[in-house]
């Protein structure tokens, strides 16, 4: 399956690209996006990946756009040390797609899916530990953790219990051994329009990505990165993702979450708001999740950034977990 940018009309939108801007695609990919900024107007966009294979499939658009396209290798949680090492100060844009490239998905090698057989892998990076090191090292308590926080699996402990015993005999090493013994463990699929492995597959992903804490430094480095009147665009596709924006935002912005519309807002005690008008939530159409179904769970929240400057505070992660090097010797 090729790699289909999810909401791709709304980005650009959102974005809204002029000549001369500098718009930064922290999350290049594919590419969807970044080729379609740089055809809506005469900016320059940074493409920023820490997948090898994504450097590669950039050569393309540096072919066809030149002096208007810079691809950096790097996570997207550093892209304002990125891209002030590559000498842009100061950022126009910058969008940000939470999801896993497709090209990840469904290529076997990678280990991301188990709908082929494949190495136990998941590592985005292509370096570091492993979804096998995590499986087949980490404690019991850990792996059931991982799975009720990152992948809210109900059955948590009792897949986490059967690995365990599991792996005593024979280590995990591919992605359909896993895949199995989950299923076996929840009592087989029952008529689940989703494979029973589908959550715990999720979480271990985010865990060995580190995925909530690349998010929390990336929208930091974008509040620091960006230009007052900067736009921060940012696709998610999970509903702990989701809410980690929708709280940065909020609070950056100086609205209270959940505070009543009738109510009077509350003095602002803190710092200045670096963001205002945060745009409505959007969501694709009907036509866009038949023509892809990776787009049904995705979301879209946008902001402008303020004259005012970054908070000195860290975004608070929504889970408590331990670091992968922690858990995998």
């Amino acid at each position: 399956m090729s790699h289909i940018p999810v909401m791709l009309d709304h980005v650009v939108e959102h974005i809204a690209p002029q000549p001369g801007e500098i718009v930064l695609d922290g999350t290049f990919g594919g590419g969807g996006y970044t080729r379609a900024i740089l055809a809506a107007s005469e900016c320059h966009v940074i493409g920023v990946d820490r997948d090898p294979d994504a450097l590669q499939r950039a050569t393309a658009i540096a072919a066809d756009y030149q002096s208007r396209f810079t691809m950096l290798a790097g996570c997207f949680g550093d892209l304002d040390e990125l891209s002030a090492e590559a000498g842009f100060q100061g950022l126009d844009a910058v969008v940000l797609d939470l999801g896993v490239s497709s090209f990840q998905l469904d290529e076997d090698e990678r280990g991301f899916s188990f709908m082929r057989d494949g190495p136990l892998d998941m590592r985005m990076a292509q370096s570091g530990p492993s979804a096998a090191d995590l499986v087949n090292q980490a404690d019991e308590r850990v792996l059931a953790d991982i799975m009720f926080q990152l992948g809210e699996e109900r059955q948590s402990r009792r897949i986490a219990h059967r690995i365990v015993e599991a792996r005593k005999t024979e280590p995990f090493e591919t992605t359909l051994q896993l895949a199995e013994l989950i299923e076996k463990a929840l009592g087989g699929r029952k008529g689940k329009r989703a494979h029973p492995a589908t959550r715990a597959f999720q979480a271990f992903r985010m865990f060995v990505n580190d995925e909530l804490g690349e998010l929390a430094r990336a929208l930091e480095a974008a509040e620091r990165a960006l230009k007052p009147g900067g736009r921060l665009v940012i696709v998610t596709f999970h509903s702990l993702e989701d809410r980690m924006v929708k709280s940065f935002l909020a609070e950056r912005s100086g609205k209270t979450e959940g505070q009543s519309r009738f109510m009077p807002e509350a003095a602002n005690t803190g710092p200045a708001p670096s963001f205002e008008h945060v745009r409505k939530i959007s969501a694709p159409d009907t036509a866009e999740i038949e023509a892809n179904v990776r787009a049904r769970s995705s979301r879209l929240r946008s902001a402008i950034r303020t004259s005012a400057p970054a908070w000195d505070k860290p975004v608070e992660l929504p889970t408590r977990l331990p670091t992968l090097d922690e858990v995998v010797a």
